[in-house]
């Protein structure tokens, strides 16, 4: 027996009957050979760290704050390794597959933009204009970049319950309960990053904000300290046991209805004064301007596509694509070079 087939064998006597198993996974688009030691989800999740270069390109892009000056703001990087944190807590205590759990986690946002909802708002807009049934959205695009992007075109070739979760993590501005019924995830594994997402970046976004000085904790929502706590590990734990609590032992993951609602109410309180609020308006200008002034570059110019891309694709829709992918997957400072290098005057070699 391998040490695949052992750890196979353990999660049968061990998971959930809710669980995933490994052995019951709906396999990959391009069928491979079995490892001796991993399992099909553990070979997932270290493809994402090794091979995925959109992975490593979180690291250099924003979540909340547009080029933070303090070295202790969330980048997209961080919130992902949150996310994974907090999904394989709860994972473990409901005994759901902690490997496919956790490839989810950290592919869940390798399509995201520059510049964190900002970008991603300003290069649907912009792409759109150039093909009108064409639309962005980093969940998508994550899926995108694992199954068509990555290694050159080939992707990473994950299994499918991997890729459905990456694609099905993003709820919106939904409230959690809304999103609890009305969404059907292909695993339960899924549906808890999807609500570890949620638990992760409202309480980091909130602590980057507090040390920022932008909220202060006099300001918080009185529901949200009383059933959540005034502290930011209060309120993971808070969030985090529910969550187990609510979940254990069922066919669906939940939240007791005053979780729920205290959650909700502090995802509306930092839309409201964070997300978008007056402060932020100013930023979100200044990336409509790279964003936009770079795609229309890149549609106009054949030779700054040439120079980007190594290639002239024949046809608008297919350009537009291109484009998009291509400014999609650059990080903040790389869209800011590039701007400045093609719209501001520089110096000249004389």
């Amino acid at each position: 027996m391998t040490i695949r087939e052992r750890i196979e064998q353990l999660e049968r006597e061990t998971l959930s009957p809710h669980a995933a198993l490994s052995t019951a996974s709906c396999g990959r688009e391009r069928p491979e050979p079995q490892c001796d030691v991993r399992t099909v989800y553990q070979r997932d999740r270290d493809r994402i760290i090794h091979q995925c270069k959109a992975f490593r390109r979180l690291a250099q892009k924003t979540q909340v704050f547009i080029s933070p000056r303090h070295d202790h703001i969330r980048t997209r990087l961080s919130h992902t390794l949150e996310v994974s944190q907090i999904a394989r807590t709860i994972a473990k205590a409901l005994r759901l597959n902690e490997s496919l759990t956790e490839a989810i986690a950290l592919g869940h946002d390798v399509g995201h933009t520059p510049f964190g909802h900002a970008g991603e708002e300003v290069l649907d807009l912009v792409y759109r204009e150039y093909d009108p049934q064409g639309r962005f959205h980093h969940a998508e695009h994550s899926v995108r970049v694992v199954t068509a992007l990555e290694r050159e075109g080939r992707g990473l070739n994950l299994c499918r319950e991997t890729v459905a979760g990456i694609g099905g993590h993003s709820k919106g501005r939904r409230g959690i309960a809304e999103y609890l019924e009305t969404e059907r995830a292909l695993t339960l594994e899924a549906t808890v990053v999807s609500l570890s997402d949620r638990v992760a970046y409202l309480n980091h976004d909130l602590d980057d904000c507090l040390s920022a000085g932008l909220i202060h904790p006099e300001d918080l929502p009185e529901e949200c300290v009383g059933t959540l706590g005034a502290r930011y590990s209060q309120r993971i734990s808070t969030m985090v046991s529910d969550i187990i609590e609510q979940s254990e032992g069922e066919a669906a993951i939940r939240l007791s209805p005053q979780v729920a609602s205290a959650v909700d109410a502090l995802k509306e309180f930092m839309y409201e004064r964070v997300y978008h609020a007056p402060p932020m308006a100013e930023e979100r200008r200044r990336v409509r301007m790279v964003i936009e002034s770079l795609f229309r570059l890149y549609m106009t110019s054949d030779d700054a596509l040439a120079a980007a891309l190594g290639q002239l694709p024949p046809a608008i829709p297919e350009r537009a694509r291109a484009v998009c992918d291509y400014i999609a997957g650059m990080t903040d400072r790389y869209a800011t070079d590039r701007y400045v290098e093609s719209f501001l005057p520089g110096s000249v070699a004389l």
